[in-house]
């Protein structure tokens, strides 16, 4: 048998201890990303008492989430074990929604149903997208890709980094003991990362995460809750906050589920790939196209479930090659647990006491890799002078926004609220300047080349290069 071969493929049935601990495994690795951005986006829009109940509904959703891709129902869902969780790529466009929102004198409920509400709309919009993927490679290409991939990453590293000072507000913000924990944290993770074990790599961040608050602990400043008074068990309760809508702030989410729906199927077919099945051919399109409507699907499941937008963890690829488990059959245990995790309010409260430099710490790490993730699609393009221009003008008018957002001061206020994303307006950039330089895009050289090859009569060639 090949060291690549799983021990148990796709339909195969692991006994329930086997499938149980390959579970267990794939929850570890990843609770802290269904977690963490809820807590990121309730904490930088002042949203504390709420973060409980948003983390046992992201909790609940993925695991409802995680059933519907996997075990595939009708069109939906690609079969494969594929772990759903909260988006960290909407992050930053919510928090500057939810800022709008309440700088027009929202309450709180109602910057909440703001963002539910367009992340409702658009995950219709990924839905739709699972159908006519092909027909948007000459746009959606993988320099567009990559450039808002790096500015999603670097538009949060500022979110990050005020949360490793001790939080916006904080009066002890910048203190040597936030920053002496942060730098513990990472360090941590960094050791973890350096291991020749792998499972150690695996769970470099959530090692990190228990590190750092021992540490806080032992040092007085994590606190014990009261989980006296705490509900243990609840049930979901859809549109608790109601839906409501703003085009400005659908703008840069709209755009970023294009985006999502891109990630999808590179993470899909990592999991093929580490699943021995196939990446070519009508059985892995018809896997992708189910894949990327049912995120679209499970998005719609979590606004409507009061949490934030889901898609496809690519960690639990990596999960698959380490246990040699593909069995999609575990997605039930998955799926299970993480469900029954979101039933118990208590746990979000006591996560809720992570401290704010322990967690900006690790997710300052992670919003990192996000960029780096960019670099590496923009790292496989050939650079020529369209490419490097279109990356250029695209980070600069993004960052541009990001750091210095008066210069949209002369504009409409719509205007003000859209192209206030560096989001949108980089990856606007790169689209419009995609289409309109002169000069031939990665994809459209690679779909010239097939075709020269496909008229010589070799069109093998081409299945094996894709």
């Amino acid at each position: 048998m090949s060291i690549d071969t799983p021990l148990f493929r796709l339909e195969e049935r692991p006994a329930p201890p086997k499938a149980l601990l390959a579970g267990l495994q794939h929850v570890l690795a990843s609770f802290v990303g269904i977690i963490a951005p809820s807590m990121i986006i309730a904490g930088a829009l002042g949203l504390e008492s709420f973060i409980p109940y948003l983390i046992s509904m992201a909790l609940f959703v993925s695991g409802l989430a995680t059933l519907l891709q996997s075990q595939r129902i009708g069109p939906l869902g690609s079969g494969l074990l594929s772990i759903q969780g909260t988006s960290f790529s909407f992050v930053g466009a919510l928090i500057i929604a939810g800022q709008a929102a309440r700088e027009g004198g929202a309450s709180n409920e109602e910057v909440l149903a703001t963002l539910f509400g367009v992340c409702l709309a658009g995950s219709l919009i990924e839905v739709v997208l699972g159908g006519i993927l092909p027909q948007l490679k000459r746009i959606i290409t993988p320099t567009v890709t990559g450039i808002v991939v790096i500015l999603i990453g670097l538009s949060l590293i500022k979110v990050g980094v005020t949360d490793m000072a001790g939080g916006f507000g904080a009066e002890d913000f910048g203190s040597l003991a936030n920053l002496g924990l942060a730098t513990l944290v990472i360090v941590s993770v960094l050791a973890c990362q350096l291991s020749r074990h792998a499972w150690w790599r695996i769970g470099s961040i959530f090692i990190g995460l228990v590190v750092g608050c021992v540490a806080a602990a032992l040092s007085g400043q994590m606190g014990v809750p009261d989980l006296g008074e705490s509900r243990w068990l609840t049930l979901p309760q859809p549109l608790r906050y109601g839906l409501d809508f703003d085009i400005a702030a659908f703008i840069p989410v709209a755009f970023i589920f294009l985006i999502t729906a891109i990630e999808t199927i590179g993470d899909l077919t990592g999991t093929s790939r580490a699943s021995g099945e196939p990446t070519d051919g009508p059985l892995y399109r018809r896997r992708i196209r189910g894949g990327v409507m049912a995120d679209g699907v499970n998005s719609a499941l979590a606004a409507l479930f009061n949490t934030f937008p889901n898609t496809t963890f690519s960690q639990n690829t990596g999960v698959v090659q380490l246990t040699g488990i593909a069995s999609r059959h575990v997605g039930w245990y998955v799926g299970g647990i993480l469900i029954v995790l979101g039933l118990i309010p208590a746990l979000g409260q006591l996560l809720q006491q992570i401290p704010r430099p322990v967690l900006g710490a690790a997710t300052t790490l992670m919003f990192g890799l996000i960029a780096v993730s960019g670099i590496r699609i923009l790292s496989d393009q050939t650079m020529d002078r369209k490419t490097l221009m279109t990356i250029a003008t695209s980070l600069g008018t993004g960052l541009g926004v990001l750091l210095v957002p008066e210069i949209l001061s002369g504009l409409p206020a719509l205007a003000q609220k859209v192209f206030a994303s560096p989001i949108t307006t980089g990856g606007l950039t790169a689209i419009v300047c995609t289409l309109l330089m002169p000069g031939s895009t990665s994809a459209e050289r690679h779909d010239d080349v097939a075709d020269e090859i496909a008229h010589k009569g070799v069109t093998s060639e081409v299945s094996e290069q894709r």
